[in-house]
């Protein structure tokens, strides 16, 4: 927070106003800031730290509104051009916001912040490339600059590869910046360092069919490092055991809601858990709240939300002693990883939300499944792993009733095969798209229905490379591939029983979208990958006793779809077995059970 320098009888109160503001005591800043105000309505300095009490506290359009009357009142102030684009970054208007940054540069060129703040904004809207000379200048201007060195290193994976994108270029380029960061930060701790934890992640690298554990176990002690420096963080007390014997369980999820992660895993514990022998203690850490957030809370022994920063959830986290915290989806979220990097609880896991090795130092189990794993598998993984029954959740279908697509006015031609690939951009990497190549080669007519991701840059970058791909077959890809809007679930389960085949992801498989393939009765084609996270689909299919649509490699996976398009009568027995067998993934209570046998007996080794 920066304001002018005083030139009025006001100073002293925005002084004392801006102490408390700090030091978070945000009513009695918000208090004394309006009191400046009831004098002079247009104090820039009150109007600017009144909007951004109004943003941290979520209210972001008042934030706007008061930032925008001190931007009136003065106008050459580059900090509230910044200030003012962290808000509307935070409503997701990145465009504006990058506005905003570019405005606090003109006026001042040598604002290492604003171009930090530019380069996150152009990161959101999938401009790699000047996210990275962004971040590059920062550091120019500020060399211990530890965000924006710790970004840099992040963003070195990035989420869509070109037509000549070399994932094994940007890997080492990865593990050459993440060896910077940690010589770097071996010989002092700059100040600000734990905070760029969770700034920017390694999302992106869990695309890459390789073994990710070496390279995420550095980036993961490093975390730990930084975070166990953070100050005002409590340490962790000894969990007192209830006189019952009831056994503490907190969920750290910024998922609790309707999500691929709630639906697939979470869910199922919320429904299932013994809560004569089980408490479940929830701590969303996201935003967004929605009717599976009510049914959630209502169902849990306790539920926080909306705390305003890593001390308060820290303080509430220990306040509830838990044996054992699960988080779900680590790597996703920013404040989840702070979270996560801290020991919190006697016995702390994370599971396949993210389908990826966490890497860090504090979580001592990984909770994955019998059917998705490979042999060997605890090689992929820093923490101890724990298999747990068939897909390893208790799922429960849809049961969507679908709504019949304009098949016309979405471009798809209802005379030709339809090809579903429901994958996000990057979850498609440049070794298998000779898949969609071969196929159009043998089936001729037939349309390839990808969708359009939030992000416009990374469908773009995708439809980009598959055009290279499609033309170097002497192919063209506008005969053979649409890119669809996103779809709600109704219409999207149209579409999927209006197809004739659903394509699966290659090397990081889908699991929530081949379960609503096969409540659709639409066959699925896979290949079985190296990791977990690329046998998802495959894990499903076995289970179906479908195995069959198991691809063994590439070439496997194109003759599999041809056969399934070209011979109909193969096809619908295909769709029979499904509807015959699919009741065998849902509702897998024994997996509840094995959750509860291994959490009994991990707080019991640890006692011990």
């Amino acid at each position: 927070m920066r304001r002018t320098a005083p030139n009025n009888t006001n100073s002293q109160a925005i002084d004392t106003a801006l102490k408390y503001h700090r030091a978070g005591r945000l009513a009695q800043a918000e208090a004394l800031y309006r009191k400046v105000l009831g004098t002079t309505p247009e104090h820039p300095d009150a109007l600017h730290l009144l909007g951004m009490i109004a943003h941290q506290t979520g209210n972001h359009q008042a934030a706007i509104d008061l930032i925008d009357r001190a931007i009136k009142a003065d106008p050459a102030n580059p900090f509230y051009y910044n200030n003012i684009g962290g808000v509307y970054r935070a409503l997701g208007q990145h465009d504006q916001a990058i506005d905003s940054y570019q405005k606090a540069l003109a006026l001042k060129v040598d604002l290492p912040e604003a171009c930090n703040n530019l380069a996150i904004s152009l990161k959101e809207l999938g401009r790699h490339n000047d996210a990275l000379g962004a971040y590059c200048k920062a550091l120019s201007l500020k060399p211990d600059y530890a965000e924006a060195h710790w970004s840099y290193a992040m963003m070195q994976i990035p989420p869509v590869y070109g037509a000549s994108g070399d994932m094994a270029t940007a890997r080492a380029a990865f593990s050459r910046e993440l060896g910077k960061l940690e010589n770097w930060l071996t010989g002092s701790m700059p100040s600000g360092a734990p905070q760029a934890v969770g700034s920017h992640q390694p999302f992106y690298l869990a695309y890459q069919e390789e073994n990710n554990r070496d390279l995420l176990s550095r980036y993961g002690v490093l975390c730990a490092r930084l975070m166990a420096q953070h100050r005002d963080i409590a340490t962790m007390p000894a969990a007192r055991p209830h006189e019952d014997g009831t056994i503490r369980i907190g969920v750290v999820s910024a998922h609790i809601q309707e999500h691929s992660v709630w639906n697939a895993i979470v869910r199922g514990w919320f429904e299932h858990l013994d809560r004569r022998r089980f408490e479940l203690h929830a701590f969303h850490v996201g935003t967004k709240q929605d009717a599976q957030t009510r049914w959630a809370r209502a169902r849990s022994t306790s539920y926080v939300t909306g705390l305003a920063d890593l001390r308060q959830w820290t303080h509430a986290i220990l306040g509830k002693q838990p044996h054992v915290l699960i988080y779900p989806e680590i790597g996703m979220d920013p404040l989840t990883i702070r979270l996560a990097s801290l020991r919190l609880a006697p016995v702390q896991a994370a599971t396949w939300g993210h389908p990826e090795t966490t890497g860090l130092p504090t979580m001592d189990y990984y909770l994955s499944a019998e059917d998705l794993e490979p042999p060997g598998a605890q090689a992929n993984y820093t923490e101890k792993l724990v298999r747990l029954p068939g897909l390893g959740c208790c799922y429960r279908p849809d049961a969507i009733d679908p709504s019949r697509p304009d098949l016309a006015g979405l471009g798809i031609d209802p005379d030709r095969p339809l090809l579903v690939c429901p994958g996000t951009p990057f979850k498609y990497t440049p070794p298998h798209d000779r898949i969609f190549t071969d196929i159009a080669r043998k089936l001729g007519a037939c349309q390839f229905a990808f969708f359009r991701h939030p992000v416009t840059e990374f469908s773009r970058a995708l439809q980009h490379r598959l055009g290279a791909s499609f033309r170097d077959a002497g192919l063209n890809i506008e005969d053979h591939v649409i890119f669809l809007p996103w779809l709600d679930k109704p219409t999207f389960h149209g579409l999927l029983q209006s197809a004739d085949v659903f394509l699966d992801t290659v090397g990081f498989s889908g699991f929530n979208t081949a379960m609503q393939a096969i409540e659709c009765d639409l066959p699925v084609v896979t290949r079985k990958g190296r990791f977990m996270r690329g046998r998802l689909a495959s894990g499903i299919l076995n289970r179906l006793d479908l195995a069959e649509l198991v691809a063994s490699d590439n070439d496997d996976y194109v003759d599999i779809v041809e056969r399934l398009v070209k011979d109909s009568e193969y096809n619908m027995q295909i769709r029979q077995r499904i509807r015959r067998n699919r009741h065998a993934l849902f509702d897998d209570t024994d997996v509840v059970r094995a959750l509860e046998t291994f959490l009994a007996g991990a707080v019991k080794e640890h006692q011990h």
